[in-house]
């Protein structure tokens, strides 16, 4: 009897057991994303979607519970982002997933929050980020080209595109699974270069999708700017205003994606350039206008939360601020208008959705430049009432009612005769960024300095012409010395050198004396330098810092591209005397800084020079030196900023780990900086508008500050330490133009 006791027992346990797992089987397999002419539909349900691009790796994971947070209270439901390979794969099969590149953790986090992902794996990404996303190592694999039928390229893009699906489908994180993943992206805008690869074009985009949808992950994939993305792939807009220019879906059984909607004038976000952001009302205009005129159900801000593009890792003259101006700023807090303006936008449309995914869609002209679009079931009607002039309000009427449209305006009508949002009419009021000083740097026995060496001719590698650039560092470093030596026969008689650049910066030197430096700019990337000097008589030692300000991220053929310095000459300033050409003789180069190669921005590299305190206030007066002091963190709980004056170019490192480059000298057209925040983790460092530009007047007034936001204020939490355990924080400055900073810091944090 005890037996069968404990048999019945055991029988009814496994019985559970069954039923739970039976249960659970079920629920996940009943997860579903599909999609038809009018939405993505997800567990049998059509949906509308708004979107918010926030990339992890632009942030830090400390920021990104908060920052998904307030996108979901804006209204969003699906959190967007590239994957990046060369930040996940910097070296052929080495590996990366941690920290700010955690893909998984970040995946997780909006999981937790109960949003939705779209994740767009490229691989190819642009993204105004280094190399386009790609590796550098793939630009020495034999016999590649980026992008196009070559079956090189087509390896190992195939290969980083598994190994992501792999680890999503290893965590359960598509939607099917019980993941968040509803949709992913295969290439990138690949129709903007296409014809360049002529035939090798078409069969790369076949194969691309292909390759895409054969991994099998449960939902849609997306083509974004590829009219002719095959099935079932679906083709997306990318764009200001989609609503005004996009065709359409490639087919009547897709629905109308937007990956895209800039949420500022990117064009504007570049060294020497004013940023500016797009305003709210035409935001809200181009998503509604989409919403009506396409039967958009998707749109995707981008980018919601920009951040900062740490390290070397912006594309040519792109601020390390990215997206500044967006809904959400560098540091997480909200701005307004926008953020709200969207948020009633969301609101409405929602309110609005099952008419706009089930109802019948009619539109019709209201007068020139008027328009109306109405989405009719049989119990619920929207209409959308656009006014397309610029500049004048309109009257018109509609289902025998009067309505004035404001300009370049969209009104919605709720049950088509009552007003629930005008884009137009933006009602919360402008918020800005304050500060208040909690303490300042005045002393300069604080800080110390060492110098950076400019290389001996034979301390380089030897070659017969002028390299190229990214080819010979690798992209590892802005840097290359290119060292060259030649005769003269004058002495005391000016002469001019004259270089030529397809990298950003050149400083030149002859005979270890500083010459001249010039750049280029966004419009016109490549520098041309001329710089009288005196020779010696004899031999005379030229030596030409070349600097990239970011790799390039767009365009054909990204692996032939040419970067660096190609002419070189000497020309007298007589009327008859000669010009030399060095660009073929022999030339010795170096990569990167001595600084770089100890890498005396870290505790451990630190030691290995030394660090003077001695004349540090005509430490100016050379080219390449690196400065460092230590403070205490201040108390409180808010954003820290670093209040740092007269500074010119370089690169800012903060417990070893760079936080961006800066170029604080490289002014706008409105005689301030383009650019002058910094962040690293909770600690933000903030450039300040003013440069010393002479030696002559020295002071020390850098302040530190800390961040507020008058109407929503974001507060992160700096992670306080015992001095026992307190890291250094770094600044390298390079002064390459004969300006000098008052300041610069070694944390303990």
């Amino acid at each position: 009897m005890g037996l069968k006791v404990n048999g019945v027992v055991f029988f009814v346990l496994m019985m559970l057991v069954v039923v739970v797992v039976s249960r659970e089987s079920k629920a996940v397999s009943n997860r579903s994303v599909t999609y038809d002419g009018r939405a993505l539909i997800i567990d049998g349900m059509r949906k509308v979607l708004f979107s918010g691009s926030i990339h992890y790796p632009r942030s830090t994971p400390e920021m990104w519970p908060s920052l998904i947070d307030k996108a979901k209270e804006g209204g969003i439901d699906v959190i967007q982002t590239y994957v990046f390979w060369n930040a996940h794969e910097p070296v052929q099969g080495q590996y990366n997933f941690e920290g700010r590149f955690d893909l998984v953790k970040f995946i997780k986090e909006v999981q937790a929050q109960g949003l939705y992902v779209s994740l767009r794996i490229g691989p190819f990404i642009e993204a105004e980020w280094q190399y386009g996303g790609l590796p550098f190592w793939l630009h020495d694999i034999p016999g590649i080209t980026f992008r196009c039928n070559n079956e090189p390229f087509k390896y190992h893009m195939q290969r980083f595109v598994t190994k992501i699906v792999g680890m999503m489908k290893a965590e359960s994180l598509f939607y099917p699974q019980g993941g968040p993943i509803i949709i992913s992206q295969i290439e990138n805008e690949y129709q903007n270069i296409e014809p360049a690869f002529h035939e090798l074009g078409p069969p790369y985009v076949k194969w691309a999708a292909s390759m895409a949808v054969g991994l099998n992950t449960g939902v849609p994939w997306v083509m974004c700017k590829q009219d002719d993305a095959p099935d079932p792939v679906i083709n997306a807009c990318n764009g200001v205003s989609c609503g005004e220019t996009w065709s359409g879906p490639n087919s009547p059984n897709k629905p109308a994606l937007w990956t895209e909607n800039w949420t500022t004038i990117f064009s504007l976000q570049k060294y020497g350039k004013q940023p500016r952001n797009r305003p709210a009302k035409e935001l809200a205009f181009a998503a509604a206008l989409f919403i009506a005129k396409k039967k958009g159900s998707f749109v995707n801000y981008y980018m919601y939360h920009g951040g900062t593009n740490f390290g070397r890792t912006a594309s040519p003259y792109v601020t390390t601020s990215y997206y500044d101006l967006a809904p959400l700023d560098e540091y997480g807090l909200v701005w307004q208008p926008t953020w709200t303006h969207l948020k009633e936008l969301h609101a409405a449309v929602k309110q609005s959705s099952q008419s706009l995914l089930y109802g019948t869609y009619s539109n019709f002209s209201l007068g020139y430049l008027k328009e109306a679009h109405v989405f009719q079931t049989k119990s619920d009607c929207v209409a959308f009432l656009v006014n397309f002039n610029l500049h004048g309000k309109a009257d018109v009427q509609f289902r025998n009612k009067k309505y004035q449209l404001p300009a370049r305006s969209v009104i919605i009508l709720s049950q088509c005769n009552n007003i629930i949002f005008n884009t137009a009419e933006v009602t919360t009021q402008g918020s800005t960024r304050s500060s208040k000083v909690l303490q300042s740097f005045n002393d300069a026995s604080k800080w110390s300095w060492t110098s950076d060496k400019i290389p001996d001719f034979y301390d380089g590698k030897f070659t017969n012409k002028l390299l190229d650039q990214l080819s010979t560092t690798k992209d590892a470093t802005d840097y290359l010395w290119y060292i060259a030596r030649y005769n003269s026969t004058s002495e005391g008689s000016n002469q001019v050198l004259h270089v030529e650049s397809d990298a950003h910066v050149i400083h030149a030197f002859v005979n270890y004396k500083f010459v001249g430096r010039e750049h280029g700019n966004d419009q016109d990337p490549s520098a041309t330098l001329d710089a009288n000097f005196v020779p010696n008589k004899g031999e005379n030692t030229i030596s030409l810092l070349s600097v990239m300000v970011g790799s390039p991220d767009a365009g054909p053929h990204l692996e032939r591209k040419y970067t660096g310095l190609h002419t070189v000459k000497v020309d007298g300033t007589e009327k008859h005397s000669n010009s030399i050409d060095l660009s073929n003789q022999v030339w010795s180069y170096r990569v990167g800084r001595y600084g770089e190669q100890y890498k005396i921005y870290s505790m451990e590299g630190s030691t290995r020079v030394e660090w003077r305190k001695d004349s540090l206030q005509n430490s100016g007066n050379q080219p390449l030196r690196w400065y460092k002091t230590i403070f205490d963190l201040p108390d409180g709980s808010d954003p820290v900023a670093l209040n740092l004056a007269s500074m010119g170019k370089g690169e800012v490192w903060v417990n070893g780990e760079s936080i961006g480059r800066y170029w604080v000298s490289f002014k706008a057209p409105n005689g301030q900086p383009s650019q002058a925040l910094y962040a690293k983790n909770n600690l933000y460092v903030y450039l300040s508008h003013s440069l010393i530009s002479t030696l002559a007047n020295i002071n020390y007034h850098s302040i530190l500050k800390t961040w507020k936001h008058y109407e929503y204020g974001y507060k992160v939490k700096l992670k306080k330490k015992k001095p026992k355990c307190l890291a250094p924080f770094f600044f390298s400055l390079l002064i390459y133009w004969h300006t000098r900073p008052d300041t610069y810091f070694f944390l303990n944090m």
